[in-house]
């Protein structure tokens, strides 16, 4: 009885000592567009970024796909207060996988880490017809500039599928991304050679 009363216990205590955690690969790797704490540098494996379209917006973009030959930098950070409710309203249209035994990162203590996907089922390829913003692609790039350097740019654009199918929307003098981004002429040099390299189309707004 003892042994089960000590077991249990120690169940408890690593219960707590568990940290919530997200992986952010898109526009939460750009730490101006949120103010969760702790977020460092991380790369997760067995998934691959995609350009996207569900019914859920009018816009194409970002969700990962499984892929077990690929791996993708990103940024883990806490969960405030372990609210998870809020940080799914903000990523509605995606649901949650535990990645824990997939993520490297130096983040202490038992984190539980998250990435958010599409449910498979609930996105098609991207068309003329929802186009993926420059604003937005513009604050995603940013945050890879400023974490993981022009090397980190770069693997981003070779780790995303479906730049030959989602036109690109020139939005950049009305921006339609609602946490858009100020960029300067050196970071929209690093969007627009990206873009070039990989073939995308940019259609004006």
């Amino acid at each position: 009885m003892g042994q089960d009363l000590e077991l249990r216990g120690a169940i408890l205590m690593m219960r707590a000592m568990t940290i919530p955690c997200f992986f952010g690969y898109g526009s939460l790797v750009n730490t101006r567009t949120h103010d969760y704490p702790d977020a460092r540098p991380a790369r997760v494996t067995g998934w691959r970024r995609a350009w996207r379209h569900s019914p859920l917006r009018d816009r194409c973009f970002l969700t990962v796909v499984p892929d077990p030959d690929c791996e993708i930098d990103g940024l883990v950070a806490t969960v405030p207060d372990g609210d998870w409710a809020a940080l799914d309203l903000r990523e509605h249209g995606y649901t949650r996988n535990d990645v824990s035994q997939a993520v490297r990162h130096d983040l202490g203590g038992r984190a539980q880490v998250a990435i958010y996907a599409i449910p498979t089922g609930a996105h098609h390829d991207p068309s003329a017809d929802n186009p993926v913003v420059l604003s937005y692609l513009d604050a995603v790039v940013q945050g890879f500039l400023d974490v993981f350097g022009p090397e980190g740019v770069q693997r981003f654009f070779d780790t995303t599928s479906g730049w030959d199918q989602a036109p690109m929307l020139d939005d950049r003098a009305a921006p339609r991304y609602p946490r858009a981004q100020r960029l300067n002429a050196g970071e929209r040099a690093h969007v627009d050679a990206g873009l070039a390299r990989v073939g995308a189309r940019v259609i004006k707004a």
